[in-house]
């Protein structure tokens, strides 16, 4: 005799709508359930002992039992691939839900990955447990939650300074206050698809709450927080476009399974190390190998679309280049090819021997101990002054076939330089030249303006060492301890994704403010997202200075003088104004009558009971507690006010953010 589950699989499997490739569909079954779906209802009652098992009959009448169904149908003996089997577990699992182990294909799994988080960043003092919405359970809810919010307290800051309620354009630079993924969905429409550049430095759940953040997430919770946000971040980011995520060893793995899961994993492009600091100082008391990197997970929205843009870094010296050609103006068949380092020995008055060895020692007579530092910093001055005539022999990258013939001759007639056309014209004229076996390479292939500065430079690799995270403390004038980041590594990343003023960079972990003011300083449209009140250093101060003509970070480097404009808002607040009152009241006298007002203005969360408030209890308890228990008393989906509620006169719009309300969302 068939069990409860198999019977109900076996009336379910040809319905399309709860079954797919031979697997039941949990989430729908579970919300047609909670809906009370009449087609689900009436394949319940199709098999009397699923109707005895699941209705309840009240003087004749059939009453459904969902809470007991959903139960059922979530049952870890039922539905192995339930969230709810893994609730003591984070892990890798194939797409048969067997952990991972040597496959190729892997899904992030952890507890709560189908839910939302309800209220968001919260400051460090309070540490609350965050409160989560089930997108299953209770999709009313997730709407509400994600409506576009209320909008108040329009700026526009220019050289003129501060213009209130002003007028406003898609073109516009754009700070917005408030949580950034409920102002993130109050953009989506707006900005949907049109956002060229995401760099974000979120929270690196580490247990330090140093950044004025939350920081204090479970695991799971981290990653449901991330996923929220990473998602709709997607939906903003245009199909040309790039995400660029920045993290620390504590999740960097999971993240990037993340991102698989919602960039896809073909969009992939790359680990970017960072080396962040040097090990010294309190760092060296450490365990281990010293932490002195970070990273940056690169993912494109769609790669065949994304435009890659080399990057070069400067370097001091390339010493491969060590041949200088003599009588460059004259035909190459005259070309004499002669070593640097008896340049630099002629030039500083050094007798050259017969052989290298002889030369060096009559160098280091003179030079002493520092002769081959001496040597390879005159080499390397000499270079990028003569970088058209200093060259490199080396092994022609896929050489043609008339390419190899013309090698294996030039390595019989020696000293011959032997011209070919090239199949790229990287170099002058797409010509090249060959000479002993090898290709000759010119150091001016190397030599850039990098920092407003002519450099030899590299590619950029995978590992960044070149940017220093000292003295980046007075950048932008504002301080952000232990969180900022130096302009060089935005602009860098601005530069690898971006090349058009058009083009919107959005970061929505803001903090002071740097991301904004690199993508002002380089003539980039830009999109900031913050909640914390840094006050004197926060990102309007910071924006200020640069269009006054900040010269801190990248201004020399990319000639900024100063100007531009940009607009800031508010998410409205509401339940949100009553915790920042809470938190700011000196005594029981104070929280009361913020009680008072509560109860008739406020959102309660849907389990408070209102008439189980004694008090003479609440006046027992520490302060600390008093506040704590008035705040969980709020709904956190209720901190700002929604745009669809906008001419409620509960909330007490003002005529004129209403009517920039209407301007920003195009109503």
């Amino acid at each position: 005799m068939q069990n409860l589950q198999e019977t109900l699989i076996e009336i379910l499997r040809n319905d399309t709508t709860y079954f797919s490739d031979d697997r039941l569909l949990k989430n729908k079954l579970t919300e047609d359930a909670f809906k009370l779906q009449p087609k689900l209802i009436k394949y319940i009652l199709s098999d009397n002992r699923l109707k005895k098992h699941f209705f309840l009959d009240i003087d004749g009448v059939l009453v459904f039992d969902k809470d007991k169904f959903i139960q059922f149908v979530n049952d870890k003996q039922f539905l192995p691939d339930s969230y709810t089997s893994f609730k003591n577990t984070i892990g890798l699992l194939d797409e048969s839900g067997d952990y991972f182990k040597e496959k190729k294909e892997v899904v992030l799994i952890w507890p709560y990955k189908d839910c939302v988080l309800e209220g968001g960043q919260d400051k460090e003092d309070q540490k609350r447990n965050e409160i989560f919405y089930n997108e299953i359970l209770a999709p009313d809810e997730i709407d509400r939650l994600f409506d576009p919010k209320v909008l108040t307290n329009f700026r526009r800051y220019d050289g003129d300074g501060e213009h209130p309620n002003p007028e406003i354009s898609r073109d516009d630079n754009l700070i917005i206050k408030g949580n950034n993924l409920l102002a993130l969905h109050s953009l989506k429409k707006r900005y949907r698809g049109k956002v060229k550049l995401i760099y974000i430095d979120p929270p690196y759940n580490i247990g330090n709450d140093s950044f004025g953040y939350n920081d204090r997430f479970n695991h799971s919770t981290w990653l449901t927080f991330m996923k929220n946000r990473l998602k709709i971040a997607g939906d903003l980011l245009s199909d040309d476009g790039a995400i660029f995520v920045q993290i620390d060893y504590h999740e960097v793995a999971y993240l990037n399974v993340l991102l698989n899961e919602i960039f896809g994993r073909d969009n992939f492009v790359q680990l970017i190390s960072v080396k962040t600091a040097s090990p010294a100082g309190f760092k060296t008391v450490n365990p281990g190998p010293i932490d002195v990197t970070e990273y940056v997970l690169f993912y494109t929205k769609n790669k065949t679309k994304f435009k890659f843009r080399k990057g070069y870094v400067p370097i001091t010296y390339d010493d491969n280049y060590d041949l200088v050609i003599e009588d460059i103006n004259e035909s190459p068949k005259n070309w004499k090819l002669t070593p640097l380092r008896n340049i630099i020995y002629e030039l500083n008055g050094i007798k050259i021997g017969n052989t290298p060895q002889q030369s060096a020692k009559n160098a280091k007579e003179k030079w002493g101990e520092f002769w081959k530092t001496i040597r390879h910093n005159l080499m390397g001055e000499y270079a990028l002054n003569n970088a058209e005539k200093v060259v490199s022999i080396r092994d022609p990258h896929k050489p043609t076939d008339k390419l190899k013939e013309l090698l294996k001759k030039s390595k019989i007639e020696r000293d011959t330089i032997f011209i070919y056309q090239k199949s790229n014209d990287d170099e002058v004229n797409g010509t090249g030249y060959v000479i002993n076996g090898g290709a000759l390479s010119f150091y001016s292939n190397k030599v850039k303006t990098i920092e407003g500065k002519l450099t030899a430079t590299e590619l950029l690799t995978d590992f960044w060492a070149d940017i220093s995270w000292d003295g980046i403390a007075k950048e932008g004038g504002v301080k952000l301890k232990n969180g900022k980041k130096p302009e060089k590594l935005i602009k860098r990343l601005v530069e690898i994704a971006t090349n058009d003023p058009n083009d919107i960079i959005m970061d929505f972990y803001l903090g002071s403010g740097t991301t904004a003011g690199v993508a002002h300083k380089m003539g980039r449209r830009y999109i900031g997202i913050e909640q914390l009140d840094y006050r004197e250093n926060d990102t309007v101060v910071r924006l200020n200075n640069v269009i006054n003509g900040d010269q801190t970070g990248i201004s020399k480097s990319v000639g900024w003088k100063g100007g531009g404009s940009f607009v800031y808002a508010e998410l409205k607040k509401w339940n949100l104004n009553y915790i920042e009152e809470i938190e700011a009241a000196e005594s029981t006298k104070d929280l009361l009558p913020i009680y008072d007002r509560m109860k008739s203005e406020a959102f309660f969360r849907y389990d408070v009971d209102l008439c189980k408030f004694d008090e003479k209890e609440f006046e027992k308890l520490e302060m600390d507690q008093q506040k704590k228990v008035l705040i969980e008393c709020l709904d956190k989906n209720h901190l700002y006010v929604n745009l669809s509620e906008m001419d409620d006169a509960t909330y007490e719009i003002s005529v004129e953010d209403k009517e920039m309300n209407r301007k920003f969302y195009g109503l």
